[in-house]
């Protein structure tokens, strides 16, 4: 049978045009047509798309994969980002006596009233007098004026 699922007609087959060197167009010829010639074997076309799809699967998945990662990284990037601006608006709101330089280190109390205070003074430093505050947080001024919490209090 041809591949257009026709018989072949042997009867039609011109021997001549079959000889080495003398069809006009060999590789059109759907059937081996000398002895040389390559075997020629139906192919299980089903197992041919079979791997086909599966390899597909296996790459998109990889890709999918790589895509969900790279989603949760963006996901925790802004989460972050959201965290340093929420204690930014909150230092900013404290009481500061001084002008914070950027990549500086502060330190962020409690004070009389629950009012927050950023200092200069670490919680070791402080002698007798940092009984009235209650320590919070080791901060530092960054480059786009958010803060980083360094230390966090026990």
């Amino acid at each position: 049978m041809s591949e257009s699922g026709k018989k072949i007609d042997i009867d039609k087959i011109d021997l001549e045009k079959m000889k080495e060197g003398t069809s006009d167009k060999p590789g059109t010829i759907a059937f081996p047509h000398h002895s040389g010639s390559a075997i020629i074997k139906p192919t299980d076309r089903g197992k041919i798309k079979g791997r086909a799809v599966s390899a597909m699967h296996e790459q998109t998945d990889r890709q999918m994969t790589q895509l969900y990662e790279q989603m949760q990284l963006l996901a925790k990037q802004a989460n972050d980002l959201k965290s340093r601006v929420e204690i930014s608006e909150r230092i900013y709101l404290a009481k500061i006596n001084f002008e914070p330089l950027i990549n500086h280190t502060y330190y962020m109390y409690e004070g009389a009233y629950g009012k927050d205070v950023l200092s200069l003074i670490a919680p070791g430093e402080w002698g007798r007098s940092q009984k009235s505050m209650k320590y919070l947080a080791t901060v530092k001024l960054l480059a786009d004026h958010t803060w980083e919490v360094i230390e966090k209090a026990p």
